[in-house]
């Protein structure tokens, strides 16, 4: 099983980068039926072969996730559109 560790600063709100984790994980169940769920300041998702959670910190992004064997083979595809949403939301 592979897994993803990116760390990532940010200089947003709380608030505010809650609202933009929450855009990202509206189209994350769009886009690839991922149920999510907000635990405090942590967004956990999953779906099938992927589990994981996106966490704000006051001055850092933390997502972790695992991948199952069918996505193992896609980890840098997928870490690579990670760091990608990342940068647009929070560079």
């Amino acid at each position: 099983m592979a897994s993803i560790d990116i760390r990532r600063p940010h200089r947003l709100s709380p608030s505010d980068a809650h609202a933009v984790i929450d855009q990202v994980a509206a189209r994350m169940r769009e886009k690839f039926e991922v149920k999510t769920q907000w635990q405090g300041e942590v967004l956990a998702f999953e779906r099938t072969g992927i589990s994981g959670k996106i966490a704000i910190g006051t001055d850092e992004i933390h997502v972790s996730a695992q991948l199952g064997m069918l996505f193992s083979p896609l980890k840098g595809m997928i870490e690579q559109e990670i760091r990608r949403k990342l940068d647009e939301h929070f560079a």
